[in-house]
């Protein structure tokens, strides 16, 4: 196993997927980097351990420990953009979300270096995360691919306003079952604390790619706001505010309501079809 990737095995018919909290960067790479902060910057910072009791439930989880800054495993790996006419990051990224640089004049990856680091990283994370996905449908009619993601609450370059605390995201719906949709909606209502659907973020390449309900495949994409579990800058961060420590007693509510999300997924997924 490459020491990158890590994935946890459990039963229940849930996998977990964490592609953007990985911080390595490897030295050849970072060298052309304007700023190793920057790099790491739209990290999603502790959504591995607000998650850690997800094994706990009995799922699957699946994390690359690799920067989102050397590939972007949930981007389109042809460099197609998910979100046309709107600002957004590429499959190798070369600005930060709000627009600053991320390498030195000359230093942005070319074709040939794209394509190296798709064979080293994004090709087996995602032929892990097909494994997994196919190991569990042997014994599942049903199986939910949940993709934990964070972001700070304002980033003006990406999205209007103060982002809701909890956003869902279904491809529009196509990616998993309206059932489904319900019953984590239904889960993060029940907080009082503030939700959408498919609003800004509609689901990554990930979400699209795997998600197939006529198949036994429902994927969903949770996009959290930073502020529930960690102090969330109101102004552009710097290195002195960002990353902030995550915060377990600030963390609680959203923790509790997380949980109920994925018990919500692995009953959805045992309700026969």
């Amino acid at each position: 196993m490459m020491s990158w990737l890590q994935i946890t095995r459990g039963e229940a018919p849930l996998i977990v997927s964490l592609p953007h909290t990985g911080t390595e960067i490897p030295p050849e790479i970072e060298a052309g980097l304007v700023s190793p902060w920057l790099a790491r910057k739209d990290a999603d910072w502790w959504v591995d351990r607000l998650y850690d009791f997800a094994a706990d439930l009995g799922a699957t989880v699946i994390r690359t420990a690799i920067s989102r800054t050397v590939i972007d495993v949930n981007r389109d790996p042809l460099g197609a953009s998910l979100y046309p006419g709107q600002a957004t990051t590429e499959l190798c990224p070369t600005t930060t979300f709000d627009g600053e640089p991320l390498y030195r004049d000359g230093q942005a990856p070319d074709a040939a270096e794209i394509n190296r680091r798709r064979a080293a990283f994004f090709d087996p994370y995602h032929a892990a995360l097909a494994a997994e996905i196919a190991r569990l449908c042997q014994a599942n009619d049903r199986v939910v691919l949940y993709e934990a993601h964070s972001i700070r609450s304002l980033v003006p370059r990406l999205f209007d306003g103060e982002l809701p605390r909890f956003n869902l995201g279904t491809n529009s719906g196509g990616s998993c079952d309206p059932v489904m949709t319900a019953v984590v909606e239904a889960a993060c209502d029940a907080s009082g604390l503030s939700r959408v659907t498919n609003g800004r973020f509609k689901g990554g390449w990930t979400t699209r790619r795997y998600g197939q309900p006529a198949q036994g495949v429902h994927a969903i994409q949770m996009e959290l706001a930073c502020r529930g579990y960690m102090d969330d800058p109101a102004e552009t961060p710097t290195p002195k505010t960002w990353p902030a420590p995550f915060r377990p007693d600030q963390a609680a509510p959203m923790r509790a309501v997380l949980g109920n999300v994925l018990s919500a997924c692995i009953a959805f997924a045992r309700t026969p079809a």
